[in-house]
């Protein structure tokens, strides 16, 4: 009984304060001052103090809620309560997950998907309709340029393509382009997109800018900070950290979280709880993974760009990277993914992924172990030899994911693979 008496008496505070939930969501307290990330990516949106309070994030392990009475019920039905429902409308775990992720972003709202795919998918359809046209960086990861090379044309889509240095995206604009989709750093080859230029482009254009920041992570690019409407993320990698989920997030301005959490729910892209535990969980440790990796991955590549049968190195820590410059200018590292292309080609590339004994040949990355794989067999398979060229991809292309062993051991496998 005091149990029943608690919720509702939970449920009129929440009304009287008029944020128009039922529950009580219990987050933390703002600070005089903003939070760090580590801070933030830990703290934010959880209740852990009091006695018996729970340590650990709660699953909520719930397909449906129930409601405080049929008023409210009524009240949801007209869109004036956001009382949880059904979890692939929202859940309370979910709701962890997207208020630290929005934090970390800097943005109004974030929302959770089941997959990174199912977040991009969902942002691009909350902008573009049927004839309108879209303005997208050429290159970027596989699955989203199939996405737009294979899906968008039946669904009446225009996708018009630009370098990465952006040279003569004037000359794409037309009156049905609605939005501007970039990716950075960029999948495989790491190139870099001026942030700040493209949002500018947009808002003389009044475009709806939606950036792809999977391989840099909030800790190390603020992308909404520098003028983007939304960035989109495969929670998968970085964010979560422990190859063990799928997730995706989008994160930006109220309005536009809205429509996208309305494309996740109608097209069936959600989150469950249990991935949003996991997610949870890798975010707080976030930073200090991807300072570890950074240095890591700065120590591979010095060492890969010295090394007689490596052609070229894609990493932007580098000097030698075209974009070195750009890359300090508006990230606060460089990242632990990079590429290499063997002079030698193909098969060198497949005995040198045969031959690794400590970096394992996987999909994926972010996650704690380091990877290899070839991208003309994964992300960029079945693309044409145009398409190969366009992307930055040769046949003996190397994609690697650095995680968090010791160098010196990562290393050792370098060179035994390469010997």
């Amino acid at each position: 009984m005091f149990c029943v008496r608690l919720r509702h008496y939970l449920a009129k505070l929440a009304l009287a304060r008029g944020n128009g939930r039922v529950h009580s969501r219990f987050t933390m307290k703002k600070t005089p001052k903003r939070w760090g990330d580590s801070t933030t990516a830990i703290h934010l949106g959880e209740k852990r103090h009091g006695i018996g309070a729970a340590v650990g994030t709660t699953i909520s392990r719930t397909s449906n809620f129930t409601f405080a009475s049929t008023a409210e019920m009524k009240r949801w039905a007209e869109g004036k309560s956001s009382a949880y429902i059904y979890t692939r409308y929202g859940n309370p775990t979910l709701t962890t997950a997207e208020e630290k992720l929005a934090a970390l972003e800097g943005a109004e709202a974030a929302v959770m998907a089941a997959s990174g795919m199912a977040a991009i998918s969902s942002t691009l359809l909350a902008v573009l309709s049927s004839g309108d046209e879209l303005i997208a960086t050429r290159q970027v990861y596989g699955g989203s340029y199939r996405l737009m090379r294979d899906t968008f044309p039946r669904l009446g889509i225009v996708v018009r393509l630009v370098e990465s240095d952006l040279a003569g995206i004037e000359e794409l604009v037309t009156a049905k382009t609605k939005a501007l989709y970039i990716e950075t750093p960029t999948n495989p080859t790491l190139r870099i997109v001026d942030v700040e230029k493209a949002a500018a482009f947009a808002k003389k254009h009044d475009l709806v800018s939606i950036i792809d920041g999977t391989f840099a992570s909030p800790v190390l690019q603020k992308p909404i900070e520098m003028g983007f409407d939304v960035v989109v993320h495969s929670a998968t990698k970085f964010l979560a950290g422990h190859s063990d989920v799928i997730a995706g997030a989008a994160a930006g301005s109220r309005k536009w979280i809205h429509h996208v959490r309305e494309n996740i729910i109608h097209l069936g892209g959600s989150m469950d709880p249990e991935a949003a535990f996991l997610l949870i969980r890798g975010m707080k440790t976030l930073e200090v993974r991807v300072k570890k990796q950074c240095e890591n991955a700065m120590i591979v590549a010095k060492y890969l760009e010295g090394h007689r049968k490596v052609k070229r190195v894609h990493y932007p820590g580098l000097a030698s990277h075209p974009d070195h410059k750009l890359a300090k200018k508006q990230m606060r590292g460089f990242g632990a993914m990079l590429a290499f292309d063997l002079k030698a080609g193909l098969p060198a590339a497949r005995r040198f992924c045969d031959r690794v004994k400590l970096f394992l040949l996987a999909a994926s990355l972010g996650g704690v172990e380091s990877l290899v794989i070839l991208p003309i067999y994964t992300s960029h398979y079945g693309l044409s030899p145009e398409e190969l060229r366009n992307a930055g991809v040769e046949p003996g292309t190397v994609r690697v994911s650095v995680g968090l062993e010791d160098a010196d051991d990562l290393i050792e496998d370098l060179r035994q693979a390469l010997g």
